[in-house]
């Protein structure tokens, strides 16, 4: 079964830039859309970017536009989100997901990483 984890969070000062990486095992990514989510302490989860099935197109929600850019790599299986310009509220744990097989961004998203930690403090 297809199966997603995350990695490349961590501690940064505000400004700064984390990649995170989501590697996908069990199936390959090449049939799948892809989402980065974040859900902060108090807050509900925000779908936050997604990738399409076929890579030509992209999404973003408002809140990261312009700071955060979403990409994939089908040769290593792996999809990333570049962050750039952190702030404090960007805060929350980061998970990847994918809608079922063959349905693009958009759908229900089923399967889900653990997610990693972004902390943005001084």
């Amino acid at each position: 079964q297809l199966q997603l984890v995350e990695s490349g969070g961590g501690l940064v000062q505000p400004g700064g830039s984390l990649r995170l990486s989501c590697a996908a095992s069990g199936s390959t990514l090449d049939y799948y859309a892809i989402g980065w989510f974040r859900q902060a302490p108090g807050k509900e989860r925000e779908e936050i970017s997604c990738v399409s099935r076929r890579g030509d197109n992209t999404n973003y929600a408002d809140s990261v536009k312009g700071r955060f850019t979403i990409s994939r790599d089908n040769a290593k299986n792996a999809v990333y989100l570049q962050m750039n310009n952190l702030k404090p509220d960007d805060t929350a744990v980061y998970y990847c997901a994918v809608p079922p097989a063959g349905w693009d961004c958009g759908y229900q998203f089923d399967y889900w990483g653990q997610g990693t930690q972004v902390t943005v403090s001084l």
